[in-house]
């Protein structure tokens, strides 16, 4: 790996469009080598710990609208999780147990050994993974806006054309390679229509076009967009196991009124003891940007107790080198 590498581009804060006013001031983007991977990773802020995962099919920029006024709270770290953005694209380890790793790896580099995660959609599998097998390192979780494989019950193969259309895409992300064949040279097609039929408030046309533009950026890309849906077998295997050993941290489950609702928390109630429920009026699934002040709300209630406590020592361990 290039240790004289730096972000650049559009998935990285200098290149990123329509960023808050004042965004550039407060995060900066940098590579952080955990093992085999190199891992994007954007920063800043003062506080606690506060480690922000994305969903599919996003990237870091997802956080962007409450990534400011949280960080005058805590520190708030936003990767790119493995085969996405601007982090690298191995061919394997997209199960959430190597998922969550990785992202644990991450944290000892930048020395922190406790800290509290906020998921939405496929970061509320890697967040519920990181709680479940790291217990202490995690002080709070909350998750957003997706059913849990091996913990939710499967929706039958030949449901109502609603949930069709919301669920469609488990399957047809999990094809071996007809997936790319069929979506490579029409990403606006296939990402744009999840974007468009899933939000009550619409996405920016320049955000939708930023993660289409990511998306398109190199077969490897889009390849790699597929491949945690494409472990899912392994994740559910993971995931009933997980759910024997029942979460005993405190838990925020957040859904849209238009999308989810209560099924997060009532998921969650499923493999944690502690679990407080949130919806949100108005919104659909993409809670971060449909509904960046509610969300805002909530994290910083539900965050407050974590917030307030005395910060805890860095984790005495060996440190990763910058990359």
């Amino acid at each position: 790996m290039n240790s004289s590498a730096s972000p650049e581009g559009p998935g990285s804060v200098p290149g990123a469009p329509n960023l808050p006013t004042g965004f550039t001031g407060t995060f900066t983007s940098r590579y952080i080598g955990t093992g085999d991977l190199r891992q994007h990773v954007v920063t800043g802020g003062d506080g606690p710990p506060l480690l922000l995962l994305h969903g599919w099919p996003q990237t870091w920029y997802a956080w962007r609208l409450v990534m400011s006024a949280l960080a005058r709270d805590f520190t708030v770290i936003v990767p790119d999780q493995r085969g996405t953005g601007l982090s690298g694209k191995p061919e394997d380890g997209y199960d959430t147990g190597t998922l969550a790793s990785d992202l644990v790896a991450l944290m000892d580099a930048l020395g922190h050994d406790r800290f509290a995660v906020v998921g939405h959609d496929t970061g509320m599998w890697i967040g519920y993974a990181l709680a479940a097998d790291h217990p202490g390192r995690v002080a709070r979780l909350a998750v957003a806006e997706t059913p849990l494989p091996g913990v939710s019950p499967s929706p039958p193969l030949l449901a109502n054309a609603h949930l069709n259309n919301a669920l469609w895409h488990f399957a047809f992300n999990r094809l071996a390679e007809v997936n790319d064949q069929l979506a490579g040279g029409r990403e606006d097609v296939y990402f744009g229509w999840q974007f468009a039929t899933k939000a009550a408030r619409p996405l920016p046309g320049y955000a939708v076009q930023h993660y289409i533009g990511m998306l398109a950026a190199s077969p490897a890309a889009l390849h790699a967009s597929f491949a945690i849906y494409r472990a899912l077998d392994a994740t559910i295997a993971q995931n009933q196991q997980r759910k024997t050993r029942r979460l005993t941290l405190p838990v925020l489950g957040i859904g849209g009124e238009h999308s989810l609702g209560e099924q997060v928390a009532d998921t969650m109630k499923l493999a944690a003891n502690d679990v407080q429920a949130l919806v949100i009026p108005g919104c659909a699934h993409w809670v971060p940007e449909e509904a960046p002040e509610q969300t805002l709300t909530a994290l910083t209630a539900f965050l407050a107790p974590y917030r307030d406590e005395q910060p805890p020592a860095n984790h005495p361990g060996p440190r990763a080198a910058p990359v």
